[in-house]
Parts: C-alpha cells; structure tokens; sequence
C-alpha cells in the first residue's frame, strides 16, 4: 500500500479513540463515576501509537525526506505538522499527569482533564484534515514515485523498531475496546468511507 495511504489509515482509527476520549471527559468533567484507569488507556494509545508510531514516521522519515526535497522546515507545511506535534504532546503531557496522580480527582483536575482533552481533540482533527488534504497531496506530488515506494518499507521497518513485533495489534484492540465503551455509535456518525479503512495497513 501507498505509504501515504497506510498513514491515513492510521488516521481513521485516531480519530475514533479521540471521539471515545471525548465522551469519556465529559463524563468526568461531570463528576459521573468513570474508569480513572481508563484515562491511562487513552494516554498510553495517544502516547504510543498516535504519538511514537504514527507522528514518529511522519517526523523522522516523512517530514525528514520531504525537507531533504526542498520543502521548508522553518515555513510552510513541514513547519506547521512539527509545530502541531508539539502542541500535542503538550496536552497530553497534562492528561497523564492527571492519569498519574493519586487520590480523587478535584474539581479542578476534573475541568484540566476536560479542557486539556477537547484542546487535544480540536487539534488533531484539524491536523488530520491538513495532512489528508494538504501535506499529504503535497508529497505525493514532489517526491519520486519509487521514494515513496521505498518510504513503505521504511515505515514498517520504523514500527517494529519503536513497538516490537505484534505490538501494533494490541493498540487495534486497545482502541476498538475505547471505542466500544465510550463512543459504540461513532460509524453511525460518520460515512462509509470515512470509517471503512479500519485498520492502518502497515501499521499492525
């Protein structure tokens, strides 16, 4: 598969566990009695599959030979994905804090867990919607066809190095069991299309 493709793949199924973390926020900006385990689940899949595997393809080899071909990494496209990544680990820097931490939630890590999340998640479907349609078309154009041939091979290579062999399904599962418990209507929700590429195809 299109290595391009395996990352948007790879999008799809973040974007069903960011609308699983959304419901389950809710209920505990609520003060409703929730799984508090359930937020280290959420941390543990964005820290190591949407983070280390999927960002870390995207910066250390996407991003990396896209720049090696001329793009800006001070401007442009490159600048503002690296930017974002940031941003991201930023957030969820606070929510595994929170996830961290001992004793009942106050109030106030209640409203921090809520805000940092929504924040998370506004980020990420903005930053999705920018890679699919811009950065992504963007490298499709510039870069050899037998370089992103190659990119394929590299990212499979990337992935065992940072999780192990067989790891990737468990992050499957891991996502579909969120899913399931905070968002079980989330296809009704959505085309299709948009959430006919279940898996992320190199990424397993």
């Amino acid at each position: 598969m299109n290595p391009l493709q395996m990352l948007q793949n790879e999008h799809r199924l973040i974007e069903k566990v960011i609308a699983a973390l959304e419901n389950y926020v809710a209920a505990v900006h609520d003060g409703e009695k929730v799984d508090r385990e359930d937020l280290n689940k959420f941390v543990g899949f964005i820290r190591t599959f949407a983070d280390s595997c999927h960002h870390g393809k995207e910066e250390d080899i996407l991003l990396a030979t896209m720049v090696e071909h001329g793009f800006s990494r001070e401007y442009g496209p490159v600048a503002v994905m690296l930017m974002e990544h940031q941003e991201g680990r930023r957030l969820i820097g606070i929510l595994g804090e929170r996830a961290e931490q001992t004793g009942e939630w106050t109030g106030e890590d209640r409203l921090a867990i809520a805000q940092a999340a929504n924040s998370y998640a506004a980020l990420l479907r903005n930053h999705i919607m920018k890679e699919d349609n811009i950065l992504y078309p963007a490298a499709a154009m510039n870069l050899p066809p037998e370089l992103l041939e190659k990119m394929g091979e590299r990212f499979e290579r990337f992935e065992e190095e940072q999780t192990g062999p067989g790891e990737h399904e468990k992050f499957h599962a891991l996502a579909d069991s969120l899913v399931e418990k905070y968002a079980p209507n989330y296809f009704a929700a959505v085309s299709e299309d948009e959430s006919g590429a279940q898996g992320c195809h190199g990424c397993h």
